[in-house]
């Protein structure tokens, strides 16, 4: 049997954790490897005071560090950071960044690659292009000649990640309305229906891991304290249950929702 891997490609660190921590964790856990692309190093996201401000080159460099930290928490076999700007994804030239991410996707061959859905949660640019890159890079690494990365490979599966109401809800009462205004326009979270998830992954028992792996990212901690501060409930409803769309498949189908991102091979996976 083929060493099976999945692969996350995601815009800023601490989206590994936020949104897929779980089903990362979860998986590395049952045996399988776990890798991640990271299209940025954040180096914007700064929630402390605007004066205290390092600067992106300082401040990419302290999330890289972070993300390091929350990888070896949730136990992935590998992390590759890019070199685009965080805010400016959408604007980094697409063949240079599909080529990047096809090419590592030739060199680590995963069967499942995961990123955001295509609404990029509640409209964020950068998660918006990530999705659209990654989609991409999947059909220029699965053709043409021997390139960067080794020769061509063809994933078996792509998964998005969705958001259910009731993990919307619990983020809403943390957070509030999930909404960005972009060139004047309100974008806002809205969660796919049940009808429309192709795959629920149980991962309460990793909710604790998870949290371990966003207290590494010490510099974001002050945007997490409303996150930190709900239900056991609210929490579990976040971190417990990680819900996907299928956006392709080779191998799975029919309306029947499945509990795994791969359908039969954990049967011959040691746990």
């Amino acid at each position: 049997m083929t060493h099976k891997k999945i692969l996350a490609v995601l815009a800023h660190p601490d989206d590994e954790t936020l949104g897929f921590g779980g089903t990362l964790a979860r998986y590395a856990d049952l045996g399988l490897e776990t890798h991640l692309i990271c299209a940025t190093r954040g180096q914007r996201g700064w929630f402390g005071a605007p004066d205290d401000y390092p600067g992106t080159a300082a401040l990419g460099l302290i999330r890289e560090r972070e993300l390091m930290r929350a990888a070896q928490v949730l136990n992935l076999q590998s992390v590759r950071l890019l070199d685009f700007m965080d805010g400016d994804l959408n604007q980094a030239e697409p063949k240079t960044i599909i080529s990047q991410i096809a090419a590592q996707i030739r060199r680590i061959r995963p069967q499942v690659v995961l990123t955001f859905d295509p609404y990029g949660v509640y409209g964020h640019p950068d998660h918006i292009a990530i999705a659209q890159f990654t989609t991409a890079a999947i059909v220029e690494a699965a053709g043409g000649a021997p390139a960067n990365g080794g020769p061509p490979h063809r994933v078996d599966t792509l998964d998005y990640r969705v958001m259910t109401s009731a993990e919307l809800a619990a983020y809403q009462s943390a957070f509030g309305d999930l909404v960005m205004t972009i060139e004047g326009v309100e974008r806002r979270a809205a969660p796919w229906p049940e009808w429309a998830v192709s795959t629920r992954v149980d991962t309460g028992d990793y909710v604790a891991q998870v949290w371990e792996a966003v207290r590494a990212h010490c510099s974001q901690l002050p945007g997490y304290e409303r996150l930190m501060a709900l239900s056991a409930e609210e929490q579990h409803a976040i971190f417990g249950t990680q819900t996907f769309y299928r956006a392709f498949s080779f191998s799975t189908s029919g309306r029947k929702q499945e509990t795994e991102l791969f359908r039969n091979e954990l049967n011959a996976v040691p746990t």
